[in-house]
């Protein structure tokens, strides 16, 4: 049966609602309702194309009437298959505007008016009991129609089994020769076991004799013999063995050896060592660095689509210059490629689905040309033709308008995030949050997470140099404890951090440090430790790099999650890349699924999931940052940084409207 069901303007005000159950009534009236739910978490962001969506064990579903703005919400208990949900939902779609069409008509318009002047919907007192009058009397009417064909039809599906059962039986015969399923040639199942226990007894007892004492193969066995002997087996096996390879005449020295063992620490030359200066130019990239605020903090640039290098921008000119030539003799409209998609809507009319459906599947090609996952451009897609069916348009422009404003509000409603994106800030605040007098502080610890591959110890350290410039003291837990060479390859970073100061010079010795303990140890545990000696040394932030894992490998998934659950990190950042499209969203799915299912086994408490994303090779993919989008949509998760080459400058932040443009770009 039905938990709840509503009917609602898209502005926010409910027109009729009922609840079946008196705990459906109470989660109606609070926040945690799956309704509320809903539309904080699909609705609002653009994800009007699921099927069904699920919180709390319900489900609700939903349909719309774009002409009058009208939502129809149903919401029952996920584990019931109700059958009749999308008809329920269509027929009171259909019934209720056939029935109150003239109030509803009039409603909308003074909402609008409403708005035109500035009050809320709110403010004025709609009687609706009064205007639905009659309409709980034809709902329940219609409730019990659908629920008693249900009903039956469920009957039939049960029943045709059984008829055809007892059509294709045939009746027992107390005669075996008269059973025309026996073969009278065939032995009979008694027959066939008494015949399988002697022949696996035989294999046993021939099994035993062959093999006697010290494994040997009894002779005229017909399996060839062991050797007779220790040596003649020796001798076989150094016949066999594959020689020994020689690298070179002479062996390598001790000194040669020690120069190029790197499992141990070795002591500095001198206390001012330094790297070249056109070294340490080269870590920085002037053109890419940051800018301050009036605070004097330090902000990362931010990425704008054909601006982002020298190259893009002759690129940018060059393209500009060629559309400048075409829009003379142009009448495509203003979207190019997409605009003529759209010029086949011309006239004043009423979009219906099927004048929407090829330039939705026109849509859903550009979006994958984008990079963009295949299901979620289906999504968006969908999401995009159910705002536009039953809107009314007039002209090729007015057309082209309305469906490029559509295709911008879903992109920017679903990469908008639902969570601060100012990592900064998190981190002032939790520094600076009063704490009782017998309390240590803790610091900030952040844990990048990702495959192996996309980049996460290089742009682990382009954070730490964001850190550096804004005055905090970071340290670097090296907890991937199985690649080779992890542990150096943070060592040069920290090293090159430390010459690099807040004005990108400057020594910075004292803001960077690197803990580590080495190879084959507990990731878990290292990272700890390192969380433990940075709260005793005053260090601000610890950045946590792990080793990168495939995210269908279990067991290394289950390690991860223990590091998330004994530390319970402040931020967890999936490190991903923006080459990969339909990978990507399989990647990140299964690391956030995976981190709240082994992490909430493990630890105490609920499950940590992915906190946001930083996407690496950005600067490869030009406009093509579909990736974003998907990756946006699998989690509902911020992207934080985006990096964009090889210096500890080159990271970006990301703003929506940036990437909305770059994808609508043709």
């Amino acid at each position: 049966m039905l938990d709840h069901c509503s009917i609602s303007h898209k502005g926010g005000v409910v027109l009729w609602s009922r609840s079946f159950t008196p705990e459906a009534s109470r989660l109606a009236s609070s926040s945690a309702s799956p309704v509320n739910s809903l539309i904080r978490e699909a609705l609002i962001e653009g994800r009007t194309a699921e099927e069904k969506y699920e919180k709390d064990g319900y489900a609700v579903k939903w349909t719309f009437v774009n002409e009058l703005e009208l939502i129809f919400v149903v919401a029952y208990q996920r584990i019931l298959q109700l059958t009749y949900v999308e008809d329920l939902l269509n027929a009171l779609k259909a019934l209720f505007v056939k029935q109150f069409e003239p109030f509803l008509t009039s409603f909308i318009a003074s909402l609008h008016a409403l708005s035109v002047k500035g009050a809320s919907a709110e403010s004025v007192d709609w009687d609706f009991t009064k205007a639905f009058e009659g309409w709980d009397r034809l709902f329940d009417t219609l409730l019990k129609s659908l629920e008693g064909k249900a009903a039956q039809d469920r009957k039939a599906r049960l029943r045709a089994p059984l008829r055809a059962l007892a059509e294709n039986v045939t009746p027992p015969s107390d005669d075996p020769s008269t059973d025309p399923t026996v073969d009278p040639e065939q032995p009979t199942d008694e027959q066939q076991i008494a015949l399988k226990v002697e022949a696996l007894k035989s294999r046993l007892r021939g099994s035993g004799r062959r093999r006697g004492r010290g494994g040997r193969a009894d002779v005229g066995s017909g399996r060839e013999s062991l050797p007779s002997s220790d040596s003649e087996a020796t001798s076989k096996r150094k016949a066999k063995a594959k020689p020994r390879r020689k690298w070179q005449d002479d062996p390598p020295s001790e000194s040669e050896m020690e120069a190029l063992d790197y499992s141990v620490h070795k002591p500095e030359t001198s206390a001012g060592d330094t790297l070249p200066s056109q070294d340490i130019q080269s870590l920085v990239n002037q053109s890419s660095l940051g800018i301050r605020t009036r605070d004097g903090l330090y902000e990362v640039k931010d990425w704008e689509f054909g601006k982002d290098d020298q190259t893009s921008q002759v690129i940018a000119e060059a393209l500009k210059k060629v559309a400048d030539e075409r829009a003379v003799t142009s009448t495509s409209g203003s979207m190019g490629t997409l605009g003529s998609l759209f010029a086949r809507l011309t006239g004043s009319k009423v979009l219906t689905e099927q004048d929407l459906r090829p330039v939705l599947e026109g849509m859903k090609q550009h979006l994958m040309n984008k990079n963009v996952a295949k299901d979620i451009s289906e999504k968006v897609c969908e999401g995009v033709g159910e705002s536009l069916v039953g809107k009314k348009v007039g002209g090729f422009q007015t057309t082209n308008a309305a469906v490029r404003l559509a295709l911008s509000n879903s992109l920017t409603q679903i990469l908008t995030p639902k969570t601060s994106t100012d990592l900064l800030l998190s981190i002032r605040t939790k520094l600076s949050s009063p704490l009782p007098s017998t309390q240590q502080r803790s610091p900030y610890s952040i844990a990048f997470v990702g495959v192996n591959g996309v980049g996460k110890s290089t742009n682990l350290s382009k954070v730490c140099f964001w850190l550096i410039q804004n005055g905090f003291r970071v340290l670097i837990a090296a907890c991937d404890t199985f690649r080779s060479g992890a542990v150096e390859q943070l060592r040069v970073h920290v090293r090159n951090l430390s010459m690099l100061g807040v004005n990108g010079a400057a020594d910075s010795k004292g803001r960077v440090e690197l803990f580590e303990r080495g190879y084959g140890k507990d990731a878990a545990g290292i990272a700890k430790e390192a969380i433990a000696y940075a709260t005793q040394s005053d260090f601000d932030v610890v950045l946590i790099d792990t080793a990168g894992r495939m995210q269908d490998n279990e067991p290394l998934m289950r390690a991860l999650a223990k590091l998330v659950a004994v530390n319970n990190p402040d931020k967890i950042i999936f490190v991903g890349e923006a080459l990969v499209g339909n990978e990507a969203v399989d990647q990140l799915e299964k690391f956030d699924r995976a981190l709240r299912d082994f992490s909430s086994a493990s630890g105490t408490g609920k499950g940590r999931g992915i906190d946001g994303m930083l996407v690496t090779k950005w600067d490869t993919v030009d406009d093509k940052v579909g990736a974003a989008l998907s990756m946006t949509y699998v989690t509902g998760q911020p992207i934080i940084f985006v990096g964009c080459g090889q210096t500890y400058t080159d990271l970006r932040q990301l703003r929506v409207q940036n990437v909305v443009q770059a994808i609508l770009s043709d």
